[in-house]
């Protein structure tokens, strides 16, 4: 008997490339240092997920052994395009063999990427079993360039515009997602396939909601959030608070403010984690914005977020004096986001599903592109005074790319600030002031505006061309279904619940 040598060139091979970090200056001091810890700890860990987030938001990953993962730290790990080239459904929108009209060569064939782990984000998760550690990994061409693709390089290139300026967002998350408890353990998978998603989980609901924030109606939940929320401070997420909101099982969770990429990353753990740690438990959570539930009330993600100089910290929407409000420059980054709304909308809204929130009917949701104080039916709300003074965006549902929505955010504001804008001309105080504009009610009309606009600026011209063909497969295949089924008109579809359920 025998150990056997397995051959170097398959190790090397799925590893990525030898050196291919060092080779191409991708790390920074933090990065290099934060490597050189894990390096050091790996024998007390077993397994490490390698995840990315695709452009979809969904974490898609690969779990490698503990020493498998030594060689891909620093050499990164080979990915097929795959996250790139599916709609939600996993119908294939992209043509990969043909002309796929992306505009990236690598595309072509499905020829890999390179993903390579950040190690600023190395993250032991908690709890029993094999001992488990999360990476966030960057995605990367073959030449050691970002890939065109990578939502998180789309936010990276708009954080480094901030710091050309000596600024920094601050973005705090308040994120409503529902809770149920499963009914069966059956996988849904009867008529899947490519484009044909199965049957959705079938759950049932924790309590009868419509109650908002009732003591009593949390703790029907509490047995599962309450240990949830110990999961995730563990996990190092500055967690605020759990709150019951409206809907039947409807929870929010808010998160303290965090640095921009910190925020992406930490919405992308949290989402994963959640679902992860419901599931264990007999439970579903879902981060679908109305799912088909009876009585359910859509979900939405609320992004609180200011700009700060780096050099002092002084927040920059603070106004001088005592009459509150945003300063000049904080309301020229609403002007931003107020001009930038309906291109930029199929990044906070980008499901179908999402849009039926934003329908007229449901109050307290954003309907029109305008700015106020504490009006929330306005797209933006100014909230605090002084250096606490912020802008709460209420667009965005809980399931959008965190790195897109984020990356829009700031791209938007920062073009407000930097327009020229004169002092004192952004948006005014009341319900009737801003450009007033109906936000898109569709996902067919957020994906005009999307394409005939100014996207490719943020995106680059690749990845606005990905995103266009992914939703259009997305909105092609609902409009078929709804032809075939002729559902009532206004009412949530089991085509969405199919779609979205279970993977949101």
């Amino acid at each position: 008997m025998y150990a056997r040598s397995w051959s170097t060139p398959f190790t090397e091979g799925s590893a990525g490339r030898t050196s291919f970090v060092a080779d191409h200056g991708l790390w920074n001091a933090e990065q290099l240092a934060a490597a050189e810890r894990i390096e050091a700890a790996l024998d007390e860990v077993d397994l490490v997920r390698v995840a990315f987030g695709d452009p979809h938001g969904l974490a898609r990953s690969k779990t490698l052994t503990a020493q498998a993962f030594r060689s891909v730290l620093r050499n990164g790990m080979n990915f097929s395009p795959g996250p790139f080239l599916f709609d939600t459904g996993h119908a294939v929108a992209v043509d990969f063999l043909g002309e796929h009209g992306i505009g990236v060569d690598e595309i072509a064939g499905a020829g890999n990427f390179l993903l390579v782990p950040d190690p600023a984000t190395f993250q032991v998760l908690p709890g029993r079993g094999p001992r488990t550690a999360w990476v966030i990994g960057d995605e990367y061409l073959r030449d050691g360039s970002p890939h065109p693709l990578s939502a998180r390089a789309v936010l990276r290139r708009v954080l480094d515009r901030y710091a050309q300026q000596d600024l920094a967002p601050a973005l705090g998350l308040e994120v409503e997602w529902y809770l149920t408890r499963r009914l069966d353990d059956q996988p849904g998978n009867q008529g899947n396939g490519f484009g044909r998603q199965g049957q959705a989980p079938r759950v049932a609901a924790v309590n009868a909601g419509y109650q908002f924030n009732l003591d009593a109606a949390y703790d029907t939940v509490a047995p599962v959030t309450d240990h949830l929320a110990l999961h995730l401070l563990k996990l190092g997420l500055p967690l605020r608070s759990m709150e019951h909101e409206s809907g039947p099982g409807q929870v929010e969770t808010t998160f303290s403010p965090m640095s921009a990429l910190d925020a992406a990353d930490a919405m992308l753990l949290f989402r994963t984690c959640t679902k992860r740690f419901c599931a264990r438990r007999g439970y579903h959570a879902s981060f679908m914005s109305q799912p088909l539930l009876e009585a359910a009330d859509p979900s939405g993600w609320h992004l609180n977020q200011s700009v700060v100089h780096r050099a002092g910290g002084r927040n920059l929407f603070s106004a001088e004096g005592l009459s509150g409000g945003l300063s000049p420059q904080g309301k020229a980054y609403a002007e931003g986001l107020l001009s930038w709304a309906r291109e930029l909308c199929l990044l906070s809204v980008p499901t179908v599903n999402g849009y039926r929130r934003l329908a007229a009917e449901h109050a307290l949701a954003p309907t029109r592109a305008g700015v106020s104080v504490e009006d929330r039916t306005a797209m933006l709300r100014v909230v605090g005074s002084g250096t606490l003074a912020h802008i709460e965006n209420r667009m965005g549902e809980p399931c959008a790319n965190p790195y897109l929505n984020i990356a829009a955010q700031l791209f938007a504001g920062l073009d407000g600030i930097t327009a020229a804008t004169a002092p004192g001309q952004g948006p005014g105080d009341g319900p009737g002031d801003g450009p007033g504009q109906i936000v898109p009610q569709s996902l067919d009309e957020a994906l005009d505006a999307f394409t005939a606009g100014r996207a490719a600026q943020l995106l680059g011209a690749p990845l606005a061309a990905c995103l266009a063909k992914l939703k259009q497969s997305e909105l092609n295949r609902f409009t078929a279904w709804c032809e075939q089924a002729a559902p009532p008109p206004g009412r949530v579809t089991e085509w969405e619940q199919r779609e979205y359920f279970g993977a949101y």
